[in-house]
């Protein structure tokens, strides 16, 4: 079953030098469960910061985090980072095992809970390859495979696809809808991508510049069965330009060309 949650007036403060900066301010959100939700806005807004609470790698400093329902198990909440994290010493298979082992799983059911990872990702015929063997695009799949071996309830995406080239990037995108669409699982995808997150998500959160609040969240509208072929129609093409107006005042003054909206 996917997890969703309330976000009630999150900030979040860093105290980390002299003086104090403040990363978010005033987030409340409902996170659906079984949603794609996607969240962009300027570099430094907090978006980073976000999923690292929601992740739960970081008390807020303030507001509320309210799940509905308990509260997620250790394996309930699995998250892909920008940098290939895979482990350049084990085989894709053993990369995949790891959190598995950690969790003294039984040999016979990681096998098996590995290799419906590998299959989900379309790894199956490189199990015994290293990282290096690998292209780039193959090696997120690998963080991926490793992410969902925990059977997770939430999948959070920190920019995984940053570092790809554009048509890698699309083809990716439409192997996250897959593994979303067989498995149920609510996903967070933080992206600087408009055109990722217009095409991948049910919603967008639209963000300021630090500290980072929610300008607007938009529902797209997709069907369930979307893939990037949605990037040809007109909808998409208004969607990314609506996204697009709300972050450019935001993302120049991010970069000190002008003031925030209101």
């Amino acid at each position: 079953m996917s997890l969703g949650l309330h976000l009630d007036g999150i900030g979040h403060e860093y105290r980390t030098g002299s003086t104090p900066v403040r990363a978010l301010r005033d987030i409340t959100l409902d996170l659906v469960p079984g949603e794609v939700f996607s969240v962009v806005g300027p570099s430094g807004c907090g978006k980073s910061t976000l999923l690292d609470i929601l992740a739960g790698l970081t008390a807020p400093s303030e507001g509320r985090v309210d799940w509905n329902g308990p509260e997620p198990q250790a394996g309930d909440i699995s998250v892909v980072f920008q940098e290939d994290a895979c482990f350049p010493w084990l085989t894709v298979a053993d990369n995949i095992a790891f959190p598995l082992r950690r969790k003294a799983v039984p040999r016979e059911e990681r096998d098996g809970r590995v290799a419906d990872a590998m299959r989900m990702v379309g790894l199956d015929p490189f199990g015994g390859h290293f990282p290096a063997q690998l292209s780039g695009g193959m090696r997120q799949r690998v963080c991926i495979a490793r992410a969902l071996v925990t059977r997770p309830r939430i999948l959070l995406l920190d920019e995984p696809f940053a570092a790809l080239d554009s048509q890698t990037r699309l083809l990716m995108g439409e192997e996250v809808l897959d593994i979303w669409r067989d498995t149920g699982l609510t996903v967070v995808l933080i992206t600087h991508s408009l055109d990722e997150a217009t095409m991948l998500s049910d919603r967008v959160g639209v963000m300021s510049a630090r500290p980072g609040r929610f300008l607007e969240i938009l529902e797209t509208g997709w069907p369930a069965d979307r893939d990037s072929r949605i990037a040809e129609s007109d909808a998409y093409g208004r969607l990314v330009a609506r996204v697009w107006s709300r972050l450019r005042t935001e993302s120049m003054a991010a970069m000190g060309r002008g003031t925030t909206a209101a």
